[in-house]
């Protein structure tokens, strides 16, 4: 089992198991369509390499909410994960 995971500190950090599982899955799809890793890989499978980004604060979750007053359906088209 990965360490990180063993301990709530990346649960914590991330604000919750449920996006922590989403910011995984969303840099383990980066990584697989070809995004370089923001760490040395050092010999880590992807996720373990995904885990050790999200401690070192390198991927974070952001979320862009939607602005507009108009309730204009194409304003709230881009999403940040």
């Amino acid at each position: 089992m990965i360490e990180a995971l063993k301990s709530d500190e990346i649960v914590e950090k991330v604000g919750g198991r449920f996006k922590l599982c989403a910011l995984i899955q969303r840099r383990m799809s980066q990584l697989l369509e070809g995004s370089r890793p923001l760490v040395p890989r050092e010999g880590r499978s992807d996720l373990e390499l995904v885990m050790e980004e999200i401690l070192q604060d390198k991927i974070t979750l952001a979320f862009v909410e939607d602005l507009s007053p108009s309730g204009d359906e194409s304003a709230g088209d881009d999403l940040l994960l």
